[in-house]
This record gives structure tokens, sequence and C-alpha cells, in this order.
């Protein structure tokens, strides 16, 4: 099968392997592995075997990452993107330790075949394009029930939910929530950052919550069984969203503004709010953004800072992880992307930059460095094993249709 390095031969990174010849890029992929010097916990042969055991048994969920290989250099990625073919890290996702990965796709900033973002014939390609390259494998697989998750598990790959960070493509047309279920999609925002047609991003400077066609929107995806994520909604519309659900709603990759107070994190208010809907926060280490007062230098110990949070606020069995990485240089993207990123670190309080997140830098190591970090802080086995994906399978089970 080719290879996603043109010319680089049969080495594991399978991607787009029916095209002859392959695709050729301009420019060369970040690597999979090994971009910046492993993460050091300090933990005890013990910790590390317990951490190890827990990985293993249990389902671990990433409740949103981007496993796909990004340009070497960032701002190759508009172009990379228009391409219309990610390359799906296979190997990296096979070194990893997760049973699923909830795949945003190319999210709000990536435009496919036109020139601004959220355009519905660019999502309805993404989706095909990434499954047309999926089928022509058997390490990574498509999960569309949880039935397929426990298969997954079974089996020994990686399944793949497929997602958007936000519903703007279906502008005022419920129906393309049908579509998109039928496509594959299993999980979709309400806003990214900038409002759309059913309510407001966490980027206005005015929160309008939920409008009425969003109202509708939402009552449709409970319907259809689509989980609902309100990541980069307004506060006002995560409320909304809460109170018209009638199935769990999902924060899949966010933060307590309680622990650092910038607009990217939520208030307290709609932690308690998803929670209450038997929903699942899912803590993020977007760089910059899950900063904390304790830890400012943004780490996995900042990271776990808002975790400890969420569990003392809403419990544990409402927490979980969603760390949004991916494979290449993540600070170089919010940089190329930065008049698009909803303003995450707007009146931020004073932190060190960082040129990555440690012990969080992409989705191979994130797990298996979350799960030893909880085990070296006392977490029991049972607590490890809801937040790495229980938690999540659950909130799945009380959503998706059979």
């Amino acid at each position: 099968m080719a290879s996603s390095d043109p010319g680089a031969g049969t080495d594991g990174y399978l991607a787009y392997s029916y095209l002859e010849p392959p695709l050729a890029l301009p420019f060369p992929l970040a690597p999979e592995l090994g971009r910046v010097p492993p993460y050091d916990g300090g933990l005890t042969a013990d910790e590390r075997a317990r951490a190890d055991r827990l990985l293993r048994e249990n389902v671990v969920i990433s409740l949103h990452d981007h496993p796909v290989r990004f340009p070497a250099d960032m701002a190759d990625t508009p172009a990379y993107n228009r391409t219309g073919r990610q390359h799906t890290a296979y190997a990296g996702l096979a070194a990893s330790g997760l049973t699923v990965v909830f795949d945003n796709l190319m999210d709000g900033t990536a435009c496919v075949t036109g020139h601004a973002p959220w355009r519905w014939d660019d999502v309805v390609t993404d989706l095909g394009m990434r499954q047309a390259d999926l089928a022509h494998q058997d390490r990574v697989v498509v999960v569309r029930t949880v039935a397929d998750v426990a298969r997954v598990k079974a089996e020994g790959r990686v399944g793949l939910v497929l997602g958007l960070e936000a519903a703007t493509p279906i502008e005022n047309e419920v129906e393309r929530l049908d579509v998109l279920h039928g496509l594959g999609l299993r999980q979709i925002g309400i806003a990214y950052s900038d409002s759309n047609a059913l309510g407001s991003g966490l980027a206005e400077p005015r929160d309008g919550g939920l409008t009425s066609f969003g109202r509708r929107a939402v009552r449709r995806m409970n319907q259809l069984g689509l989980a609902i994520d309100v990541s980069h909604s307004s506060p006002q519309t995560a409320l909304d969203v809460c109170a018209v659900s009638d199935r769990p709603v999902l924060l899949t990759h966010g933060g307590a503004r309680a622990v650092w107070d910038i607009p990217r994190m939520m208030p307290d208010d709609v932690l308690r709010a998803v929670a209450g809907t038997g929903g699942v926060i899912g803590i993020s280490a977007a760089p910059h953004t899950t900063v904390s007062t304790a830890h400012p230098r943004h780490s996995i110990a900042s990271v776990m800072d808002h975790a400890e949070h969420v569990a003392a606020l809403v419990g544990v069995e409402h927490l979980g992880f969603g760390p949004d990485t991916l494979y290449g240089d993540h600070v170089g993207l919010h940089t190329v992307f930065a008049d698009l990123m909803g303003g995450a670190t707007v009146g931020a309080p004073p932190h060190e930059r960082v040129p990555y997140v440690d012990g969080l830098e992409n989705p191979t190591e994130c797990f298996a460095n979350i799960a030893g970090w909880l085990v070296q802080h006392g977490w029991s086995d049972d607590d490890v094993a809801l937040v790495l994906g229980a938690n999540a399978l659950r909130a799945l089970g009380e959503t998706w249709l059979p």
C-alpha cells in the first residue's frame, strides 16, 4: 500500500492507497512521533506498570483530538487542507492505547475546496474522502454504535467517531442533520466561537444564547442520536442546549473558567448544567488554554488542575478528557489561524508562552501520561477507569441509537 510520504515506501503510514500514483504534496508532513522530547512524569516502575495495565484493561476514549499528520511547516496548512486529503496517523494511533477517538475532521478553520470555512460541500467531501481512505486499511475503523466500540476494543483496533466542531454547515436546513448522520457523523457542535443560525459562539461580545432554529436542531439531534457538543458555544447557548436536550450533552474539549479566567473556559454554572444532563466534560490541552494559576507554564499539571476542579464540582462520573492534540506544531497552527481561534487567550492572566504542552503533545502520548498522572496522584482504579472512557461510553449509550 502507498505511504503518506510519497517515495518513502511501505512504512506503515497508510494514506489514500487507492490513488495511483499517491497524492504528492509539495511539502513534507510532520512526523507522527519524536517531534519533541518524551515527557518524564517521574513515575516509579510500579506506578508505570499499574498505569499501563489500566490502559490495557479499560475502554479509553478521547472526546476530542485530531489524529492526523499536519505539515512540518504549519504555514502550509491552508494549502494542505484544500487538497481534501488529510493523512490519518495510523502508526501513531496504533501506539496510543486509545480505543476510540472523536475526530472532528478539518474543523472550522479548514475549508477543503473553497476559500472560506464551514461550506456544506466541503464537509461532505471531507467525510467521503476520509472514509474512502479508512476503507483501504484495517487498523483504524469508523464507529457508529456502542457495539462498535466493544468490537474494536476486543479486536485491538482503534475506532474513530466522526464529528464536526460546529453545525454551521447545515445553515438553516435542519434536514441536513439527517444527511450528516447518514454519512456516518455521530457528534456535532453547536457553534464554533462565532455565532451561526443555531446560537452564539464564545467569542461574541453579546451572548444571545440558542436561537429558535437552534432549539429545533437540538431536538432533531436528539431524535437522530447525534451527540451534542457545546465546547465552543457561548455560556448562555450551552445553558440553553442543556435545558432543551433530553439526552446527555458533551463538552468534549474545554476547561474551567474558575481555574483560568479566559473566554475559552466555561463558568461553573455551565459545567453543572452539562453534568445535570448526564453529560461529560472533556478537559482540553490545546496550547495556552487550560493553563492554571498554580501552573502558569502550560503542561499536564495545568490541565489536571482543571480536571480536579471539575471532579470536585460535579463528580468524577462526569469527567473525561478531550486533549485536542495533533501530529505537528500545535502552537504554530494557532499562530497561522490566530484570527479564527475565538479569542482563546484574549484578556488572559500573565503566563509563560510554551512551544508545546509538556506531557500532552500528541494523541499517542496523551492517555498514557494521563493514566500515569492519575495513578501517581492517588486516584483509584475505578475512578481512573471512569475518566479514561467509561463515563463517555455511558453517555454515548444514552445518546446513540441502537
